[in-house]
């Protein structure tokens, strides 16, 4: 057997910042309305994907969406990656799943629209995934694309609350439960 092309893996497979220190921390730290969104990812067989990388997107509670730069801070000892500096809102975060395909991140609730944006890096997917996790206690009615989907698909993409501003979102790639994916073109 050959070994895998690079068009059969996902890559390129660089380690540099790739997650980097407090990547699920898109809040400021200590901000009052700060909210936990947390889960899992799972293969098509229900196994948790334990090497996943996720990407959050969104607006800051204001809806801007320009966020502020510099979340990549650097060690002016070492030259290492400190990671962010707790203080600044960017809109931008990154986290990796631990062993059991577990994942979380602690943010702000989005402004202008009642969801954050999240892209999925995992094994076995020759492209990342596109997806959105729509937060309780937003117009949600409104939402065109949930208006669209079928309420089993629509279930999808609702994070469910799990404790006072805390929420579970699990992602499914594959099978009967499998996690709603956008097709941007």
């Amino acid at each position: 057997m050959l070994p895998p092309t690079p068009a059969q893996t996902v890559g390129p497979f660089y380690g540099y910042a790739l997650p980097f220190p407090g990547g699920g921390d898109i809040a400021p730290a200590g901000h009052p309305d700060t909210v936990t969104v947390h889960g899992h990812v799972y293969d098509g067989a229900g196994a948790p994907i334990p090497d996943a990388l996720l990407e959050i997107w969104q607006p800051a509670p204001d809806g801007s969406r320009t966020g502020v730069p510099g979340s990549l801070r650097r060690d002016p000892v070492t030259g290492g990656h400190l990671g962010r500096n707790g203080v600044d809102f960017t809109g931008f975060g990154r986290v990796a799943t631990d062993a059991d395909g577990h994942w979380a991140v602690r943010t702000l609730p989005p402004g202008g629209v009642p969801y954050l944006s999240v892209c999925v890096f995992a094994r076995g997917l020759l492209h990342h995934l596109f997806t959105r996790i729509y937060l309780p206690g937003a117009d949600l009615a409104a939402d065109p694309l949930l208006d669209s989907l079928d309420p089993g698909r629509r279930e999808t993409l609702l994070a469910t609350a799990t404790g006072p501003r805390t929420y579970r979102f699990d992602l499914r790639l594959q099978g009967p439960e499998e996690t709603v994916f956008l097709d941007f073109r």
